[in-house]
């Protein structure tokens, strides 16, 4: 993210957004919303390009794929103020890139309340030079099967830019706020959310060429893909309504990110969805995130150095349509 940026309640004249306070002496920020509500405290390493090359060098990162954090999408403002908004963060994401091409990659985000404001900046960053953008799991509420969101993902295959999906505005926040349920359930059940509305929706269908990619492994997808393949079989009037295939059929035409925390729980991924179909990603610099950059992986005895090539580069280069250097 931008180190700063205006306080968009005073700018706007509505309240709901982020802005940062500065912490004397330290290296670190407050994230408030402009209701006075502490949201998180950020380091110099979620501003701070020299900060990131720093923490990737110690970790024998060669390049990083950055996006915003989801709690900027403000899909809940006012289209033309997201708009704007959004033309700010690419705008500031684009510039690293430029700045540093041989250690930083940008995903663009879009007003995707709106589609005819969404359809313009994806053109516009698409001819600057990102490869792909990110968006949530659902836009303020509406699932990624609605009639609306149809041109975004036309668009996004012509242009052969790639979607990530990252989890945000997670179903039952507010009845499951204690024991930071929302990061650890919440997350994952939204991940699943967004797989299946993709398939049943027939996104996947239509867009056979669409490069998509969901976060944190696909969150709870992989565990459950036995009820929701079983449920398509014994209840298509209620789950097959676009005449859809068997959803284990879809396996292999999208990517996931492959942080789990755990060896075993990889491998599971890797077994589902495939091993060229895992990203490794690591929610840096965030807590819940793998701050040690894949050192599980590398450590690894049972993968082979081709499965690892895969992971860390190959798969990722594929799914931005990027070619190997």
């Amino acid at each position: 993210m931008p180190e700063t940026w205006p306080i968009l309640s005073e700018k706007y004249g509505y309240k709901g957004f982020i802005y940062l306070e500065d912490e004397p002496e330290t290296d670190t920020k407050k994230m408030m919303r402009d209701d006075g509500v502490f949201f998180r405290r950020v380091k110099r390493n979620c501003w701070d390009p020299e900060a990131i090359i720093k923490d990737m060098d110690s970790h024998n990162v060669d390049m990083m794929v950055l996006c915003t954090i989801p709690v900027l999408f403000n899909y809940w403002a006012q289209p033309e103020h997201t708009a704007e908004w959004s033309r700010f963060l690419n705008n500031h994401l684009l510039s690293i890139q430029k700045q540093y091409p041989d250690r930083f990659i940008g995903l663009g985000t879009l007003p995707m309340q709106d589609t005819p404001l969404a359809l313009i900046e994806l053109e516009r960053i698409a001819d600057l030079g990102m490869p792909g953008i990110e968006i949530g799991s659902n836009i303020d509420g509406v699932n990624l099967d609605d009639d609306s969101l149809i041109p975004i993902f036309e668009a996004a295959e012509s242009l052969n830019m790639s979607i990530f999906i990252h989890p945000w505005n997670m179903m039952g926040e507010n009845e499951m706020r204690k024991y930071w349920l929302p990061w650890l359930v919440g997350m994952p059940a939204e991940e699943s959310r967004a797989i299946c509305n993709l398939i049943f929706g027939g996104i996947f269908d239509k867009f056979p060429k669409l490069r998509v990619m969901i976060a944190h492994g696909g969150g709870s997808f992989a565990g459950t893909l036995g009820r929701i393949s079983h449920g398509w079989h014994c209840r298509p009037d209620l789950v097959n309504l676009n005449d859809v295939k068997d959803p284990r059929e879809y396996m292999g035409q999208f990517w996931v990110d492959g942080i789990t925390h755990d060896s075993k729980a990889l491998y599971n991924i890797m077994d589902v969805f495939g091993e060229n179909r895992i990203v490794y990603g690591t929610d840096y610099p965030f807590p819940l995130g793998d701050l040690q950059h894949g050192q599980f992986i590398e450590q690894d005895q049972t993968l082979s150095i081709h499965q690892k090539d895969k992971l860390f580069k190959n798969n990722l280069m594929e799914f931005l349509n990027l070619e190997q250097q």
